[in-house]
């Protein structure tokens, strides 16, 4: 299959990587919304141009309702990103089907289930296995890229 094939909707692996990739990235958009209304909502923002703006407290970081959301944001941005482009140069490798779908099922569940461990505050070691389970998937396919790419 041409390259260029390779990276169209007429390619079906294409559209499922398409299809999680808009998954996370739309959780990670989303992420962004939360923590905007965390500070909204608790009046806790870091410059002091919004304190003006908005009232509040005066500039401060540490607030647990705002900083439990922000650092979940943070690791969706550092995992899911990776996954995206890693993902790109993984479908020119011309993976088997099958397990790349699954690979791409797994990742976003993963990250969807991360999310829920840390904004609900689920006991350890739940949030470290999602998490261990999104980067293992991100790092195989990385793998893949390289033997594929090596001169």
């Amino acid at each position: 299959m041409a390259m260029h094939s390779m990276l169209s909707y007429d390619n079906p692996l294409f559209g499922k990587f398409a299809f999680y990739s808009g998954v996370v990235i739309g959780k990670t958009l989303l992420m962004s919304a939360l923590t905007v209304r965390q500070r909204l909502t608790y009046k806790i923002f870091v410059n002091p141009e919004d304190v003006a703006y908005c009232g509040g407290k005066a500039p401060t970081i540490g607030d647990q309702g705002v900083e439990r959301v922000r650092r979940c944001h943070q690791n969706d941005i550092e995992n899911v990103f990776p996954f995206v482009f890693l993902g790109f140069f993984y479908i020119l490798t011309s993976p088997d089907p099958w397990w790349a779908t699954l690979l791409f099922r797994v990742f976003a569940l993963s990250r969807c289930l991360h999310t829920v461990c840390y904004l609900a505050s689920i006991p350890q070691p739940s949030r470290f296995l999602t998490f261990m389970t999104g980067y293992v998937v991100t790092g195989y396919m990385a793998v893949a890229v390289i033997r594929a790419g090596r001169f």
